[in-house]
């Protein structure tokens, strides 16, 4: 990414170099800078809903700023099957979690594509999709220190008072335990 500034070229930087440019009868100088994007890999955790996909949103018009990949990752929370007695009835549920999480990736590359038609995404942004089995914030976080992210983008369930309480917020222990920067959108 490049940006142009005009201005007093007095202060000359190691990474910055000057251009001159003839515009008519004109003389600018332009001092090009090359800037290191702030984001390289941002993390969109996503569960198929309605806050998700306004994470993706948001996650999509970062990564086409600042030129950066999106990992989207669904995570199918499977600790409450442990305890089930049938074994055939444990692997249906899993089939069922797995098209499920199928659906929720597929959201997001839908967003992804209304994006770019609706003229928002400009630049090609590069999505790679990861399924991932267990509880959903200890593997968000994992993801986070195993791919380097610089920025979580994730969607919030909306749960407020007991229910947050009752059910714990997969948001919450993100954002207390992240490494990087995460935005919440609700």
């Amino acid at each position: 990414m490049i940006l142009f500034y005009i201005g007093d070229t007095q202060n000359k930087d190691r990474d910055t170099f000057h251009k001159k440019v003839n515009v008519g009868r004109l003389r600018i100088k332009h001092i090009v800078q090359e800037v290191n994007p702030m984001y390289k890999k941002i993390l969109l955790p996503t569960d198929g809903s309605k806050y998700a996909e306004k994470a993706a949103e948001h996650a999509i018009w970062i990564a086409d700023r600042s030129c950066a990949e999106i990992i989207v990752i669904t995570v199918m929370e499977t600790s409450s099957l442990v305890g089930l007695p049938a074994e055939d009835m444990i692997i249906k549920i899993k089939e069922m979690l797995k098209e499920e999480g199928k659906l929720s990736l597929e959201k997001i590359s839908k967003v992804l594509l209304e994006s770019k038609d609706q003229g928002i995404c400009e630049n090609e942004v590069k999505m790679s999709f990861v399924t991932k089995e267990g509880h959903p914030a200890d593997e968000i976080l994992k993801i986070i220190k195993d791919e380097n992210v610089d920025l979580v983008v994730m969607g919030t369930s909306g749960k407020h008072g007991l229910d947050r309480f009752l059910l714990g917020s997969v948001a919450e222990k993100v954002v207390r335990s992240s490494t990087c920067p995460v935005l919440v959108v609700h």
